[in-house]
């Protein structure tokens, strides 16, 4: 058997030496000591929860990009393109810049001008009470539900290179969380994510390196691949044409409207846990630029996250399985691609920087699902159901005690996971729940000034539900996805697409009809919430090269070649 997969069966792939250990053990101590140190300033709610807003955009647009940038990132998507090819990088690309640029563009003057604190509180301002519940609860739910994933991701690397106990992982790693963003709030969580941004990207960029250099360059990676899985796995687009001509079982439509519109526009623009970063930004043009900065260099973080996934099909000797397959036989799973890397081209020094800056990413990742989670329970739930006139005190208190409950509970979400054949599955799976539904109801409500508060809520309540229900559907009978995915062809990515297609377009259908079917509120109403009713502000006072429209050009451009090189 070869040797790396008899260690991995053993559960232990490499030792760390006693730099590794210092590595490792600063990073906790750094971070726990900016925490303590942005204590004293975190005192106020505007301070806790949105970093006082006066981020710049490079700061608010590193910290945008890496509270996406977890463990669950780096480790779930190389797995997914072990298993699915670099069809994965469409999620960084087709399903990531042209959302991250309309949000700069076209959104954030809305969330900034209205002074919202979080999504569901514009909803509120926009649809009243019962969408801002609905969306509170749901939003919350999810995060905490996402916070477990980034744990279980951050264990499997301790357990498959360390041979630690997926116990101890946990614990240890989220409670440094919890405590370091019950301390500092939102601007703790943005300093360390800047920080853990710099970690990521010095450590992850080890693997692409080292294994180019062995395979001897992309395009014999590329010849490995082929002889090893087949040409599907090494096309972007052009094996889009059927479901049928590419491992993710997917078409261009699946892609291009499931994906790179509804699950990524979703994401991009109503997720809590990116939009709460942008929200800290000191004035309205740092605002719109931190998502541009955001999209420029999430264009290149397929480079550590993708390229290990492919190199991984074209090096490893052996075979990797399902998650679901590894719990009962105990062989390597998907998900243990970038541990399997990591031990396979870091050794002493090496090893505990990339060990750490897996470790940055699961905090990364983490931090920003608490700091959300905390944020729209303290002031969409228990302001408005609750406690409705909280003291500032109250606020902040409410608001550390509900990092550690968050925390606490996301540890029980992790183990949860296991059912599923890979990371991305799961996350995907819970995008198509809430994330798609919300979005149909957030763009109808800043587009469309006619949207009522009842066409608001019923039309998020129904494709939430619709979407909850296909999932049930197809667990409970496999051939109903045939049905709605459009093909019986469709693997699991495929159908959370689709599902997430159909989920916003009932959304859209109900909120347009109850609304046409109840009174709408007046344009006085609407002022600073709708497009049409809205005085926009424009930047005529600064020179064309740094206004936001300038750098989404050029990111724009740059994306499209991309694709192309890659077709």
């Amino acid at each position: 058997m070869n040797s790396v997969l008899a260690m991995a069966l053993a559960g232990s792939l490499v030792k760390l030496s006693p730099v590794d250990v210092v590595v490792i053990a600063f990073y906790f101590v750094l971070v726990l000591t900016i925490g303590w140190y942005l204590k004293g300033i975190s005192n106020s709610s505007e301070d806790f929860f949105l970093a006082g807003r006066e981020m710049t955009a490079w700061i608010a647009g590193l910290s945008f990009l890496s509270a996406n940038l977890g463990s669950l990132e780096l480790m779930g998507w190389a797995g997914a393109t072990y298993q699915y090819g670099i069809l994965a990088t469409h999620w960084y690309w087709i399903g990531a810049i042209p959302a991250m640029l309309f949000l700069g563009l076209v959104m954030m003057p809305f969330y900034y001008i209205s002074k919202t604190h979080s999504v569901p509180g514009y909803l509120k301002l926009r649809f009243g009470e019962s969408s801002r519940g609905l969306a509170a609860i749901s939003f919350a739910l999810m995060t905490v539900l996402m916070s477990g994933v980034n744990m279980y991701a951050m264990a499997e690397v301790m357990k498959v290179v360390l041979g630690w106990n997926i116990n101890f992982s946990i614990w240890v790693s989220s409670l440094t969380v919890a405590v370091y963003v019950a301390l500092g709030g939102l601007r703790s969580a943005i300093f360390n994510e800047v920080l853990q941004f710099i970690l990521i990207w010095a450590g992850a960029l080890l693997i692409p390196i080292m294994g180019l250099i062995e395979s001897g360059g992309w395009a014999n990676l590329q010849a490995r691949i082929i002889h090893n899985a087949s040409a599907e796995y090494i096309h972007l687009w052009s094996t889009l044409g059927s479901f049928r001509n590419n491992p993710m079982g997917i078409n261009w439509i699946g892609i291009v409207f499931g994906l790179g519109f509804v699950i990524s526009f979703g994401y991009w623009t109503t997720d809590f846990l990116v939009v709460q970063r942008v929200l800290s930004a000191k004035d309205l043009r740092s605002a719109k630029m931190a998502p541009i900065i955001g999209a420029a260099f999430k264009m290149f973080v397929p480079l550590i996250v993708i390229v290990p996934g492919l190199l991984a099909l074209g090096v490893l000797p052996f075979h990797l399985v399902p998650e679901s397959v590894a719990a009962t036989t105990g062989a390597p799973s998907y998900n243990d691609v970038l541990p399997l890397m990591l031990a396979r081209y870091c050794g002493p020094g090496l090893l505990g920087l990339g060990i750490t800056a897996l470790i940055a990413g699961f905090m990364s990742g983490m931090a920003g699902n608490v700091s959300a989670f905390t944020t729209v329970w303290t002031y969409d739930i228990y302001a408005a159901l609750i406690n409705k006139k909280p003291s500032e005190e109250q606020y902040v208190r409410m608001g550390r005690w509900c990092t550690i409950l968050g925390v606490i509970i996301s540890i029980g979400t992790a183990y949860f996971v296991m059912q599923f054949a890979s990371i991305m599955d799961y996350v995907q799976a819970l995008f198509s729940f809430f994330i798609a539904p919300l979005f149909g109801t957030v763009v109808l409500g800043m587009l469309w000034k006619r949207a009522t508060a009842a066409g608001g809520f019923w039309g998020l309540l129904c494709g939430t539900c619709a979407s909850i229900g296909m999932y049930v559907w197809v667990a409970i009978k496999p051939s109903a996805l045939a049905i709605f995915a459009l093909s019986a062809d469709a693997k699991p990515m495929a159908a959370d697409m689709f599902r997430a297609l159909w989920s916003w377009i009932i959304c859209v259908l109900v909120t347009v009809i109850v609304s046409y079917m109840t009174a709408p509120k007046t344009d006085a109403e609407l002022v600073g919430l709708v497009m049409g009713v809205t005085p926009m502000p424009h930047e005529t006072d600064v020179p064309v090269y740094q206004r936001p429209w300038f750098w989404a050009v050029i990111v724009t451009i740059v994306f499209v070649v991309l694709n192309l090189l890659f077709w």
